[in-house]
């Protein structure tokens, strides 16, 4: 039986957050590296390798070696950091969302021990919580669902927080109903979800529509968590503004378009 480590937190700010965890003396949370924000005088940090889960931590070495392997496929590293309550009284450490977005909480406890997340979405979580991989069962999924063959699985009963971009919605699918969502902007779903792709039909839709070939089609009963801008959208669009000219610049107004809005 898996057990983690009762966390407390409170999530601050609206678009550029952070999430407060507080630990009772011996409890340990483990974030990614890059997170930290800041903790409280008595509160102990170590780089761990893997996720410090009992999984990562069986098979010996071998074991070890594998459960950090499977990290790197969906993106994150070989190493976490824990940080654990080494003092008297309640300390808190806090870890910040690295852009514009929420975090979500999510209690594995009340989702049967299992969700499964986009790549990179993970920021921190109670010490036993597996971070894992999850092979989407179908080729074509994997080969045009927008995040790849691999994704994210966070198993335990305990909190884990991950990221994502823009405002977040969730919903309940009820057993055999349908939600189609553009692939980016799926961030995680509970394990009774089927998770598929749709060819968009029609030449014109795929051609000049904007929106890609593929929606991501999600299938009940289960629970479904979704962003309203993937980062790697946001990313797109500031390399087209940054590189290329735009749309409503002429050869005459364009230089002095740009003077006006400081871009030059």
């Amino acid at each position: 039986m898996i057990s983690n480590h009762e966390i407390d937190y409170k999530i601050y700010g609206e678009e550029l957050q952070f999430v407060e965890i507080e630990l009772d003396p011996q409890e340990t949370v483990v974030g990614e590296p890059g997170g930290f924000m800041m903790m409280d005088d008595g509160i102990h940090m170590s780089t761990i390798f893997g996720d410090g889960s009992q999984s990562s931590n069986s098979g010996g070495l071998l074991g070890k070696l594998m459960s950090a392997g499977k990290r790197l496929l969906v993106g994150e590293n070989l190493f976490m950091t824990a940080f654990t309550n080494m003092g008297q009284g309640k300390k808190r450490v806090s870890f910040a969302a690295p852009y514009t977005g929420k975090i979500i909480a999510l209690d594995l406890a009340q989702h049967n021990g299992k969700i499964i997340a986009q790549k990179d979405a993970f920021l921190c979580a109670a010490k036993g919580v597996s971070i894992g991989i999850e092979f989407q069962r179908r080729l074509g999924t994997g080969i045009f669902g927008g995040e790849g063959f691999i994704m994210e699985k966070l198993e335990g009963d305990g909190l884990a927080f991950v990221h994502a971009g823009g405002y977040v919605t969730e919903r309940t699918l009820q057993a055999g109903e349908i939600l189609k969502i553009d692939t980016g902007c799926v961030v995680a779903y509970t394990a009774g979800v089927d998770f598929d792709i749709e060819f968009i039909k029609g030449i014109r839709n795929w051609m000049f529509g904007g929106e890609g070939l593929f929606f991501a089609v999600l299938r009940g009963p289960g629970k479904v968590w979704i962003q309203s801008l993937p980062i790697s959208r946001l990313a797109g669009r500031l390399m087209q503004y940054g590189m290329g000219a735009r749309k409503e610049e002429g050869s005459i107004l364009g230089g002095l378009g740009n003077l006006l809005d400081g871009r030059e």
